[in-house]
């Protein structure tokens, strides 16, 4: 018999172990290696039973032992250290509280969050980045409030049959069983949220809370009894369901979430947000129901978008299309129409934000709604999460800024880093803190790193090394278990890998774009490499596909027989169930991580910074974070076949050079022993990767990016457009209204150029003087700028730089003459031109209502040559 309904009983500690219990519920003991510590010595074969799982141990201890170390002397006074330790870290002022115009808190939605193994609500990368954003934003007290959705299957396990095919298990969540609480109102009840549903329905939910650190993480659960079947199941699993599910998800999460987010600050006291920050389109209806709340305020929908869009953040996540969020627009049109309509929000203003460019506008004409469209268009400030991945948005999204170039585009970018004390391997942590110290939280003195010994660095990569062999063999010999193997059989796992042999590490989400088998472009060629008698390498391989993508599923397939071969199978495995715990043993025992994405698909992919603060290096296509901080010493660059359209002809090249790097410079240079010892080459670009890498990839890095880029200025924003009870965002609304209206009459009339004569030479300044009718709009609403710079064979101008032209004399028929001085700063070919684009000092870019006047003929273009 199954049971119908499953719970966790807690035990009932002895007083003297209360503040085991407060360590317990706060998860910053995934991240503070004393505390693990203490957790292993209340019972440490159970510790290592339950996986290191600090709830199920206490579920797990007996109540002998508990009353045993209640009167062990020396444990209560570590006890006590450890929860002193906590409270100070809870309290003492840190980064954050240095900055003047720091907003009182933000508010951080993300669709899944990857903290701890023992919480799994995380698939991928985006829900390791958010998790190591808000353990960033603690250890700095960056006043964070974040918000997901608690799903009580997780994603799923993963385990592969006789055959090598992937197989998910969906194990049921208890939330008693995990590090969270209710949320609970004055009267002890639990808190709640509602959101009505289309035909008379209501989506229900409870509010948990993990306690990350400093940061507040509230998870909505929608397994209540209030609801109907179909509604409880909503929180089901991460990223499983139809269309319909995942819409109600996504509903729950953006407007669900803001409701909670109220709530949590009315029980608790807690400041409410000045900013709300979009962790990709998924929590998109957050902004929808701000402008609810606001309208019934008495601001009008226009109004209420700009007080909504000053305050927003939205970071974009994907780099392909494919990877976004979009729903048909009936759907929408049915959640936010009809009896479900929102009194104060038409529903044809929703539709109109989420329709993608050159689509209709409104009504039941939008095909579709897009998410990250809508999230775009309620947000003053977006930013993509590496240098590369901010041009491919400014390119996927140009379409919303119709005219502009794709320089001009408001999509900034932010590179991703990685929380140190949580994937960098504790004697790493250890050799940096006797020789460096506080070296892995600070962003200067990493060049005191070439201090660090040789034999030390290496000492301790021979120890990660063959911590990663051990447990892949135990991982090995229960995968070949599951898939039917006797354990007769199984003798040759205990020589599977070596623990002294070169060790490549690749493990990714596996869409096609990741490319998990370009290593198998030619199997002669790998196995050569794998069964070198003198340069020997070996590969430890995990991943998972999508549950209902099929192809990623044959793509694992395909690695997986080949890795049965009884000729290879010591030099290459694959470990299924990729999780936290397996990313960091593999990122901490790699030699080389291995990344070959299709360029430019990959938007950051940030395991090969956890590698690096390890002491790996970086084997990789040119794609990501990658691409922005190669420097030809710290790793190696697979070259790009750019330009070649066959995919198969692609993969042929790249595949190529990736065995050629392996062979003739990786696999040599760990293999160079030139005194018999260490290989010392190998451990000088070990060194100069973490000198000049160590900085940069941290999330501590990233948060302070965040806050002084993005969080205070959308801060100062939302506090200057609320002033007055929002009457700068109703001034605001007003002027974009009446400038949109009247901008078709404005217009660049005429050029001139002077002051160059026949032969312009560098050094030079040309005096530019452009006629521009305003129509009914004044100097004050309009910026006039001479674009200038480098020309294309099609006298188009890359990468222009702008000067700001002056309004000399306006007249009475509504045109201006505006003067300036263009500097002729570089040689070569050279053009200018003149455009006019509105200008408001609440504008946060030129290019934010999408509107411009250019010259509908060059006029006056000078394509002359400088000397």
């Amino acid at each position: 018999m199954r049971a119908i309904r499953r719970f966790t009983v807690r035990t009932v500690l002895p007083v003297e172990l209360a503040p085991l219990g407060e360590l317990v519920q706060n998860l910053r003991w995934s991240w503070h290696p004393e505390t693990m510590d203490l957790f292993a010595e209340v019972d440490p074969d159970t510790w290592q039973r339950v996986g290191h799982d600090p709830v199920a141990l206490l579920g797990a201890v007996e109540a002998d032992r508990l009353a045993e170390l209640a009167r062990d002397r020396r444990f209560l006074r570590r006890l006590a250290d450890a929860a002193d330790d906590l409270r100070e870290y809870m309290t003492a002022p840190r980064w954050y509280q240095t900055l003047p115009e720091a907003p009182a808190a933000i508010g951080y939605f993300s669709p899944e969050y990857g903290i701890a193994a023992a919480l799994p609500q995380y698939s991928g990368g985006l829900g390791i980045l958010a998790g190591d954003h808000l353990k960033a934003a603690s250890d700095l007290a960056v006043p964070i409030l974040a918000v997901g959705l608690l799903y009580r299957h997780g994603y799923f396990s993963q385990s592969l049959s006789a055959e090598g095919w992937q197989q998910e298990h969906y194990p049921s969540l208890d939330p008693g069983g995990l590090p969270l609480s209710h949320l609970k109102e004055e009267d002890g009840t639990p808190a709640r949220v509602a959101i009505p549903l289309p035909g008379g329905r209501t989506l229900h939910a409870q509010i948990w809370v993990a306690q990350v650190g400093r940061v507040p993480l509230l998870l909505l659960d929608s397994d209540v009894a209030e609801n109907d079947n179909a509604a409880r199941d909503v929180t089901d699993r991460l990223y499983g369901g139809g269309t319909d599910h995942r819409l109600m998800q996504e509903l729950l999460l953006g407007i669900g979430g803001v409701r909670a987010l109220r709530a949590y600050c009315r029980i608790t006291g807690h400041p409410e947000p000045e900013v709300f920050h979009t962790n990709e389109g998924h929590a998109g209806f957050l902004g929808l129901e701000r402008i609810r709340e606001l309208t019934e305020h008495r601001l009008s929908f226009d109004e209420a978008i700009e007080a909504v869009r000053a305050g927003t953040v939205f970071t974009t996540h994907t780099p392909v299309p494919a990877g976004i969020d979009r729903f048909p627009a009936e759907m929408i049109e049915r959640q936010f129409g009809g009896e479900n309509a929102w009194p104060t929000v038409p529903v044809e203003r929703i539709l109109a934000l989420g329709a993608e460019p050159g689509s209709p506008e409104a009504g039941s004409g939008a095909a579709v709604f897009n998410m990250a469209v809508m999230g775009m268009r309620l947000a003053q400030r977006v930013n993509g999460v590496s240098e590369l991945h901010g041009e491919v948005s400014r390119g996927m999204f140009q379409g919303l800024w119709p005219g502009f170039d794709l320089d001009d585009v408001p999509i900034g970018s932010i590179t991703n880093g990685v929380h140190a004390p949580t994937w960098v391997a504790r004697e790493v942590m250890e050799l940096a803190g006797q020789e460096l110290p506080t070296l892995i939280e600070r962003a200067q003195g990493w060049e005191s790193v070439q201090k660090l010994s040789d034999e030390d660095i290496w000492s301790i990569r021979g120890k990660l090394r063959g911590r990663l062999v051990d447990a892949a063999r135990d991982r090995l010999r229960a995968s070949w278990r599951a898939r039917g193997a006797s354990t007769a059989e199984l003798g040759w796992i205990d020589e599977a890998l070596d623990p002294d042999a070169l060790t490549i590490g690749f493990a990714r989400r596996v869409p096609s774009y990741k490319r998990l088998t370009l290593m198998l472009k030619d199997p002669a060629r790998l196995k050569e490499l794998l069964l070198d008698p003198d340069k020997p390498v070996q590969i430890v391989i995990a991943g998972k596909a999508h549950p209902a993508d099929e192809g990623g599923k044959r793509l694992i397939q395909q690695i997986v027989k080949f890795a049965d071969g009884e000729d290879v199978r010591h030099r290459i495995v694959f470990l299924p169930d990729y999780d936290m715990n397996l990313g960091q043993l593999l990122v901490q025992g790699c030699d080389v991580w291995m990344n070959n994405p299709l360029r430019p698909l990959e938007a950051c992919g940030t395991s090969g910074m956890k590698a690096a603060l390890n002491g790996g290096l970086n084997l990789s296509i040119r794609d990501g974070w990658w691409d922005e901080w190669y420097d030809g010493n710290n790793g190696w660059a697979v070259p790009t076949a750019d330009g070649v359209e066959d995919p198969d002809r692609r993969d042929d090249i790249e595949a190529a050079a990736l065995y050629d790097l392996i062979e003739r410079e990786v696999a040599d240079r760990f293999y160079d022993r030139a005194d018999g010892t260490h290989p010392r080459r190998w451990l000088d670009m070990v060194k100069h990767t973490l000198s000049s890498l160590g900085p940069k990839v941290l999330a501590g890095r990233m948060l302070r990016d965040y806050v002084v880029d993005l969080y205070t200025p959308a801060a100062g924003s939302a506090r200057e457009l609320s002033k007055d009870d929002h009457g700068r965002a109703r001034e605001f609304a007003a002027w974009k209204l009446r400038l949109t209206r009247a901008w078709p009459g404005v217009r660049v009339e005429h050029i001139e150029a002077s002051g160059i004569g026949d032969t312009p030479e560098l050094g030079a300044a040309m005096e530019i003087r452009a006629t521009v009718a305003l129509g009914e709009l004044s100097p004050e609403d309009v910026s006039v700028q001479a674009a200038y710079g480098k020309v294309g064979v099609h006298d188009e101008l890359i990468g222009p730089s702008y000067v700001l032209l002056s309004a000399d004399t306006t007249g009475d028929d509504g045109k201006a003459a505006y003067t300036g001085v263009v500097p002729l700063d570089r040689t070569g070919a050279f053009g200018y031109t003149v455009r006019a684009v509105p200008d408001h000092p609440l504008m946060s870019s030129p290019a934010e209502l999408g509107l411009i006047a250019v010259p509908e003929e060059p006029a006056g273009m000078t394509n002359g040559t400088l000397r």
